[in-house]
């Protein structure tokens, strides 16, 4: 072997280890997305902690992790300025959910072409709503805040509820995913579609 060969291979093994070691922190990047949770109201005490763990949770279950999510609290005034705005109906609900890539199929994860595009969307709790709703139905807030959160995401993933087919396709998801959670935290959380079927 000659000396300009041998350099050449160690030149192409470096560029190779160089490379090799961009692919792993790419791959790593992918897994380390983020959950931006956000507080962007004042009537009802919140702990952001519980529901940022379950949340990270419900990700990994849906394997969406490498995917960043929002996840935005607001009060019934906010939401239902949204719901308005977005929908047409002029009055506070418990979540809205608005995905990065629109037209998924149910359960289809989105196939990002750039880099840029590891979006799943953005989930709006009411949580002011949610909060009435729990006092009304005697449920645990930080339980409901959870299965809300679930069933944003699962319309992040494509499920509707336009259909009694659509609900029920949704319904077994939320369960699905939700079984889980609780066999991981020791939870009893049923979906929020649960009086449906």
């Amino acid at each position: 072997m000659t000396r300009t060969t041998a350099t050449a291979q160690m030149q192409t093994s470096a560029v190779c280890d160089g490379l090799d070691r961009v692919l792993v922190h790419a791959k790593h990047a992918l897994v380390e997305m983020s959950l931006v949770l956000q507080n962007l109201q004042r009537v009802i005490p919140l702990r952001r902690v519980p529901l940022r763990q379950n949340v990270e949770l419900l990700r990994r279950i849906l394997g969406i992790q490498h995917f960043d999510l929002g996840v935005i609290c607001v009060d019934n005034r906010r939401i239902q300025l949204i719901n308005h705005a977005y929908r047409g109906k002029n009055y506070p609900t418990d979540v809205l959910s608005f995905p990065f890539k629109e037209n998924l199929k149910a359960g289809e994860l989105p196939q990002p072409a750039f880099r840029d595009e590891y979006n799943l969307g953005d989930i709006f709790l009411g949580v002011e709503y949610i909060h009435q709703q729990c006092l009304d139905q005697n449920e645990d807030f930080y339980d409901i805040l959870t299965v809300v959160a679930a069933h944003g995401l699962c319309h992040l993933l494509g499920y509707t509820h336009r259909s009694e087919a659509d609900l029920e396709q949704m319904y077994h998801k939320e369960k699905l995913i939700l079984e889980e959670l609780n066999r991981l935290t020791g939870s009893n959380l049923k979906p929020l579609t649960k009086n449906q079927f």
